[in-house]
């Protein structure tokens, strides 16, 4: 066994009286073979025989130190106070506790400071409108006992930054005693629904809220599919050209990320085209208005080729029309004949 406690081996395999290599190369079992052990696994149990090591060192000499006259000078005072701090702090660490110890030496801090004055008397919040003081308090780190002299306020404010809602965040602290937090809230653009669930949506497609009844979202249009999100201006501003288009569209679909086909609220699917989106919205509208296409018994208005539009009529439109061409073909057989 070596000084640390484990069992000394090869490191490469052994021979055979026959020069072969044994185990899973000349097919013999593994049964009782060591498990490899990851580099990372090993290199990590290596730091911490080495800590353990280390720490263990540290006592026995200070023990010894104590032991000596060096001990009660004023450098071996130092000396043990920093080897007792440093061996709390490696207990600390090693137990979990690290995160409890950081919390209560601030805790003590914020207590001396709110003694000295720099209690935190005066919070000033603005810009605040769909998340609750209580929230942006909570976030920025600020409790009833806090103090302004050790308020982190860039670490604040990078924290309020993370909430879904703020867009941009300000921390200012104005000593003694005085806190202003600014926050810039993102506003609701879209609703993007995506397997089965609506979410509200921003310009730049982040998303901040799911859907409710909230008056706010109820006239936002609706993009869904994957993608969708992230082209929800392009949709959004194109659609906004063409206001009698847009007043009757339920939803916009993005399909395979490419291109987007209209939802109608009667029904009826408008597919355009991957390029020239401005100009086939503007084609649909001039139809629309001149021919009231929209409005007639169809189910799909095809854009996608600039040189046409392709039109299929709905099951019963279509049924009719058949019934009509043969009824035109009949009588113009019966007057010929």
């Amino acid at each position: 066994m070596d000084g640390g406690g484990r069992f000394a081996r090869s490191l490469t395999p052994r021979q055979t009286p026959a020069g072969k290599r044994t185990g899973a190369a000349t097919g013999d079992s593994n049964r009782g073979a060591r498990p490899r052990v990851p580099v990372r696994t090993a290199k990590a149990a290596e730091r911490t025989r080495l800590l353990d090591r280390a720490i263990i060192g540290g006592r026995r000499f200070l023990v010894r130190l104590c032991t000596s006259r060096a001990a009660f000078s004023g450098a071996g005072l130092w000396l043990t106070a920093g080897l007792f701090a440093a061996t709390g702090l490696y207990g600390m660490q090693r137990g979990g506790h690290m995160p409890a110890a950081i919390e209560t030496a601030r805790d003590f801090g914020d207590a001396a400071a709110n003694l000295a004055g720099f209690r935190i008397a005066n919070i000033n919040l603005s810009g605040q409108n769909h998340v609750t003081p209580g929230d942006i308090l909570a976030t920025a780190g600020v409790k009833p006992t806090s103090s302004l002299l050790f308020l982190d306020a860039e670490g604040a404010r990078m924290r309020l930054e993370e909430l879904a809602w703020i867009k941009r965040a300000t921390v200012q602290k104005l000593y003694p005693d005085r806190l202003d937090i600014q926050v810039v809230e993102r506003e609701g653009y879209a609703l993007w629904q995506k397997d089965g669930r609506i979410n509200v949506i921003a310009r730049d497609g982040t998303v901040i809220a799911p859907y409710s009844d909230d008056p706010r979202y109820i006239r936002l249009p609706i993009v869904v599919g994957d993608g969708a999100e992230n082209h929800v201006v392009e949709i959004v501003e194109a659609l906004s050209l063409v206001p009698g288009v847009r007043d009757q569209v339920r939803a916009a679909i993005r399909v395979a990320d490419r291109r987007w086909t209209l939802k109608m609220r009667n029904g009826v699917d408008v597919r355009l085209p991957e390029e020239g989106l401005n100009d086939a919205l503007e084609q649909l509208a001039l139809l629309d208005q001149q021919k009231s296409l929209l409005s007639r018994d169809i189910t799909i208005v095809d854009l996608r080729l600039p040189d046409r539009v392709s039109v299929r009529l709905s099951d019963a439109a279509y049924a009719a029309r058949e019934a009509e061409l043969k009824a035109k073909a009949k009588a113009k057989k019966a007057g010929s004949s």
